[in-house]
Parts: structure tokens; C-alpha cells; sequence
């Protein structure tokens, strides 16, 4: 992410929380989890395969647009709700969850909405080449039916 896009950042002993426009990250600041992360994050194959396996024990970079919900829960923690993964609980004091989700209730809809618009954008345009071929598809077609007629053989 780029350094102009992030929002908040609370520091903590073990680990530090980066919020950007389009993404939440955890990074742990020391240990085997520590290595073991930098691993898994340098590594896109290991990250889509082995990311379920490892976000209960590596805090892995959430995009906004994926989150489901922010909340807190009765201890003033953070919960971080995302379909078809374990929740993330991010242990913050009161003040800075509260500050942390308020943000995440602000950014999470508008990132939404800009995935929408782009899936919508990736929709048309596929539906637009698809109409492209179709008529060009047609174009070959009528040509070739027009030749035939001029050789005089069956159209």
C-alpha cells in the first residue's frame, strides 16, 4: 500500500496495526510467528493456500472490500468478521478499538462500493467484447455467404 493511503496506526508491544484506504494489517514484531509470517506474506502461492491455515496463528493483510463487519465485543476488543475465515480479535485498549472500527465502519462501505463499481465495469466491458466478436462472427458469415452467391454455388 502506499504510504499517503494509510489512515491509522496504533502501535503495540507484539504487534502493529496499519489501516489504510483498502486494507487492515496486523504485523507481529518478533518470533518464529514473526518469521513464519514474513514467509507466508512474501510468498502469493503459500498465502491463497496455506492463509486459512495459518490466520488463527498469522495475522494476515484483510482487504476492506472483504471485511463483513467491525465490531466490538463486550471486552472493548476488535472483532473483524470475514466470510469463510475465523474472525480476527484484535486486542487493542478501549479507546483505540473504539477509534479503530469507527474508522472501519467509515472505510469498509466505500471500498465495497468501489469493488461493486469495478466488477460492474469488468461486466460490461466483458459484455461489450462479446458483442464485438458476435458481429464480427456475423460479418465473416454474411461475406462468405456473399462470395459463394457470386461463384454461384449454394449460399
Amino acid at each position: 500500500m502506499v504510504t499517503e493511503d494509510l489512515v491509522m496506526t496504533i502501535e503495540k508491544p507484539h504487534f502493529t496495526v496499519k489501516l489504510y484506504r483498502g486494507l487492515l494489517e496486523v504485523d507481529l514484531k518478533e518470533g518464529v510467528k514473526k518469521e513464519l509470517e514474513e514467509v507466508v506474506e512474501a510468498t502469493p502461492i503459500l498465502r491463497g493456500s496455506l492463509g486459512f491455515l495459518f490466520q488463527s496463528v498469522i495475522p494476515l493483510d484483510v482487504a476492506l472490500k472483504d471485511i463483513e463487519s467491525a465490531e466490538l465485543d463486550e471486552k472493548d476488543q476488535v472483532k473483524i468478521k470475514i466470510p469463510n475465515r475465523r474472525d480476527i480479535m484484535v486486542p487493542l485498549d478501549p479507546n483505540e478499538s473504539k477509534r479503530l472500527v469507527n474508522k472501519l465502519k467509515e472505510l469498509i462501505p466505500i471500498e465495497k462500493q468501489k469493488e461493486l463499481e469495478r466488477m460492474l465495469a469488468v461486466a460490461r466491458a466483458a459484455k461489450q467484447r462479446a458483442n464485438e466478436i458476435a458481429r464480427e462472427k456475423a460479418k465473416v458469415i454474411s461475406e462468405s455467404r456473399h462470395e459463394r452467391w457470386k461463384a454461384g454455388g449454394p449460399i
